[in-house]
């Protein structure tokens, strides 16, 4: 039977934060990210160059890929989309969008830090964890590690990144966050079997 916090002895009920504390099994943790900032990036291929040279950080140009460099991360999402992902501090999305703007190409960026939130998902059974809710093959071959995809999980989407061999950053809408959490416990309970 699972901790509902009831204390049936006493006739009280105490209340638990949804997020708070320590998820999953001895096989997939799950962790609530630290704040970030977040930016989806659109700009045409001739000037990608440019605004990757602002950002610090080099939009990728293949599918499912991502790079990494100065505490940014970019996510190839499309042809000519971006999710870009950097540090959280004070100043969530200031910095990005202002490396953004100050580049002087014509581009489309949006602020999407309070839009989204992450959890991150490790441990062996991380990618069972995850495909209980996500069709897509996690495999090391057809998903290595830079990997990344806008997929579903259960019945909302987001975008995953493998960030090691046994290591994931699920990005989700906040509003859906509660759902895909609960779905990713459900799902590193059943990877420890």
């Amino acid at each position: 039977m699972a901790d509902s916090g009831a204390d049936f002895r006493s006739g009280t009920a105490s209340r638990t934060l949804p997020l708070a504390g320590h998820h999953g099994s001895h096989n997939a943790t799950l962790t609530v990210a630290p704040s970030a900032e977040r930016i989806s990036l659109r700009v045409r291929a001739e000037e990608v160059a440019a605004l990757s040279g602002a950002l610090g950080v080099d939009l990728p140009v293949r599918p499912k890929t991502s790079a990494s460099a100065n505490g940014r991360t970019a996510l190839w999402l499309g042809p000519d989309e971006w999710l870009v992902i950097g540090d959280g501090g004070s100043d969530v999305g200031n910095s990005l969008m202002q490396a953004a703007k100050n580049s002087g190409v014509l581009h489309s960026a949006t602020d999407v830090s309070h839009r989204n939130t992450a959890i991150l998902v490790s441990g062996p059974g991380a990618a069972a964890a995850i495909n209980a809710g996500c069709p897509q093959d996690l495999s090391l071959k057809a998903f290595p590690v830079g990997a990344c995809s806008r997929t579903i999980l259960g019945k909302v989407e987001i975008v995953l990144l493998r960030t090691a061999q046994d290591a994931f950053r699920v990005e989700v809408w906040r509003s859906f966050s509660r759902y895909a959490f609960g779905l990713l416990s459900e799902g590193a309970q059943d990877a420890a079997l």
